[in-house]
């Protein structure tokens, strides 16, 4: 993995996503999440190749991609985790884990994510503000929508990472995008107008100057609009979420054989019908006790 410096002591590690981390005298870090599973030799071989000890985690959210190897920098190095109380609920069980995959059975969330299982030593405070972990005082900025206890961190450096409240220039064209409340999501990204930071770090891949963090911001909330009216004109006659699942796996050419994967997208086009259903474009009946979804105007 390639190690890259964005201002500082804020640096990069460019695995699947990026990884920042800030880094400390003494050949010491705290890594602003910790990335997947898989990923978890390569990054430990990048820090000891770069002489660095992780000693605090600072992580934006319980999502797989982001905290897998937590607990066990925690447990390895005795690296102190923060969570915001949101984001340590989810992951102090199988149980509640499921509440981020919804669509998954238990047993396959245990079976694909028990790594993601960890307690925090410390919790994040409840409002934005500073927070001071290992002595460094970073600031916390809450952006919910993505995840209910999702996070954006600004570093001693003023970079901001946005981890997942904001999708770089390269995600730009993603078809399902992920938010648990989209509408909570744009709120949130638009809490990123005024922070006047000199530099952005987006998770899903992208370092951006603060001159551009506007354009970023209106073409995410552009993408969740376009692809909510996409969605929408796929409704021709009422419609389960099952079915407007499967027209938008069409429509998106989403043509997977894997049932890991078509849950997944079940999951992501669900949030996109409740966006819809709280903005009082579609409407919902019922028929023989399932539920169905009507466009308003045709309600």
């Amino acid at each position: 993995m390639k190690l890259t410096q964005v201002k500082g002591n804020t640096w990069v590690i460019e695995a699947n996503q990026l990884i920042p981390l800030y880094k400390l005298e003494g050949g010491r870090c705290i890594l602003l999440d910790t990335g997947l599973l898989e990923e978890r030799e390569e990054l430990e071989k990048t820090l000891t190749a770069a002489g660095l000890t992780p000693v605090g985690i600072l992580c934006s959210h319980a999502h797989v991609d982001h905290c897998a190897n937590n607990g066990y920098l925690q447990e390895k190095y005795d690296a102190q985790v923060a969570l915001t109380f949101p984001e340590a609920g989810m992951c102090s069980s199988l149980l509640t884990l499921k509440c981020y995959f919804l669509t998954l059975s238990p047993e396959r969330v245990g079976r694909e994510s028990a790594c993601m299982v960890h307690e925090p030593d410390l919790f994040l405070p409840m409002s934005d503000g500073p927070f001071s972990l290992c002595g460094v005082p970073f600031q916390i900025i809450h952006s919910p929508g993505h995840s209910a206890g999702h996070i954006c961190t600004i570093t001693p450096d003023n970079v901001c990472y946005t981890a997942d409240a904001l999708l770089s220039e390269e995600l730009l064209g993603a078809k399902l995008p992920y938010n648990l409340s989209q509408k909570m999501a744009m709120d949130s990204r638009e809490k990123l107008r005024g922070l006047n930071c000199d530099a952005f770090i987006m998770a899903h891949r992208g370092v951006c100057s603060g001159a551009e963090i506007g354009g970023l911001i209106d073409a995410n909330q552009a993408l969740v609009r376009r692809r909510a009216g996409e969605i929408l004109d796929l409704l021709d006659r009422p419609m389960t979420a099952c079915q407007i699942a499967e027209a938008a796996c069409v429509c998106y050419q989403l043509l997977t054989r894997k049932p890991r994967r078509s849950l997944r997208f079940e999951r992501n086009v669900r949030f996109f019908i409740e966006y819809l259903v709280d903005a009082g474009q579609l409407t919902e009946t019922c028929q023989n006790g399932a539920t169905y979804y009507v466009p308003a105007e045709n309600s």
